[in-house]
């Protein structure tokens, strides 16, 4: 090699710390590891068992079974317990934590665990939510590769440091996954419809046909394949759904009156017709891997400077006027300030923000 070739770039982190080395949490360390972004990661459990497991395989670079002054050292903190526990592990982290490190999880449901943080006084605290998994847990069943093309939501409250945010996407990007950002309740609704209430139609199809041994005769690939997510850590599951019960509670109502619609379609065999086709058109629509992830929007830029709230002071000057966000990208951070793309509908949508935001001493820009 030359003296005038470059140097290889440094990694995004100094120490990276994975509290939960599970099947998420050790996909993340073996990505930090493989991809250069962390000089050390280090796993921390409170299993012996699982903290040889993830030293012995390679998915970490030192273990900790206990949180103490020696996280002072991390400037990334991945919270990657199960959803009952998250919370607490949060609690006992907190004292520990270097007020300027990135911390995120990897929880299926934000609300809760975002309003933890911020009553802990976590500042750059970022809410995430890898859309991966297995049927198969733990730590022996992790690879870097289950967070490649996964869609990770990032799930940014009003007091969300743009740096935060910034250096979260930047994150999810490298380990090779697509960030979507959205606010936590918005995720939760979302989440509720199709993953957790899918959960809980598959209980009780596979309920239906524990109590009738003639109907697990006849039960193939094709209900095998409906019923698969039943398949999952009963325990982990539960805590799932239960942590999303509000929204959870709406959406089955939604689904009721779903089912309610399609039996009285049965009488109506054109309707019933119909309702097959547009589910059909719905599901052979859905792309096994999305190469654009949220449709085209009008986009109009907006210049802010890095300081708490900013984002929610833009998002509620528009939500006051009615203007509809459909997407939200930090586009870039500078020592004065930074940017953010405001995804809109129409452009009468853009026009409309634009006149607000300025109005609030906002400098902004359209974008084609």
């Amino acid at each position: 090699m030359s003296a005038a070739s470059p140097s290889a770039p440094g990694p995004l982190f100094e120490t990276a710390v994975v509290a939960g080395v599970g099947l998420i949490g050790g996909s993340v360390a073996l990505g930090l590891r493989q991809r250069l972004l962390a000089r050390r990661v280090i796993g921390l459990d409170a299993s012996p068992e699982v903290l040889r497991e993830a030293e012995a395989l390679g998915v970490v670079d030192e273990v900790r079974a206990a949180p103490g002054e020696w996280l002072r050292g991390a400037d990334l903190v991945v919270l990657a317990a199960p959803m009952r526990a998250l919370a607490p592990l949060a609690r006992e982290l907190a004292p520990f934590l270097n007020p300027a490190a990135l911390v995120t999880d990897v929880g299926s449901v934000k609300g809760g665990i975002a309003a933890e943080m911020e009553r802990l006084g976590v500042r750059h605290f970022v809410a995430g939510h890898p859309m991966a998994g297995s049927e198969r847990g733990g730590v022996t069943h992790a690879r870097a590769a289950l967070l490649e093309n996964a869609v990770w939501v990032l799930t940014p409250t009003d007091h969300t440091p743009l740096t935060a945010l910034s250096k979260a996407r930047t994150l999810v990007e490298e380990l090779g996954a697509a960030p979507v950002v959205m606010p936590p309740d918005a995720h939760d609704a979302l989440v509720a419809t199709i993953s957790h209430l899918p959960y809980l139609a598959s209980l009780a199809l596979t309920h239906m046909v524990a109590r009738d041994e003639r109907l697990s005769l006849l039960a193939a690939g094709g209900f095998r394949d409906l019923t698969r997510v039943a398949s999952g850590d009963p325990r982990m599951s539960r805590d799932m759904v239960v942590e999303n019960k509000g929204a959870l509670r709406e959406a089955l109502g939604r689904f009721r009156r779903q089912l309610e619609r399609l039996e009285a379609d049965l009488d109506e065999p054109e309707e019933l017709l119909e309702a097959a086709r547009e589910g059909k058109r719905t599901r052979d629509s859905l792309p096994i891997v999305r190469r654009s992830l949220l449709p085209q929007r009008h986009d109009l830029v907006v210049a802010v400077p890095d300081r708490p709230n900013q984002i929610g002071a833009v998002t509620q000057a528009l939500g006051a006027a009615g203007v509809n966000i459909k997407d939200i990208e930090v586009l870039a951070i500078r020592e004065d300030g930074g940017a953010i793309r405001l995804g809109l509908e129409t452009p009468e949508d853009v026009a409309s923000a634009a006149t607000i935001l300025q109005g609030e001493g906002f400098e902004v820009r359209g974008r084609g």
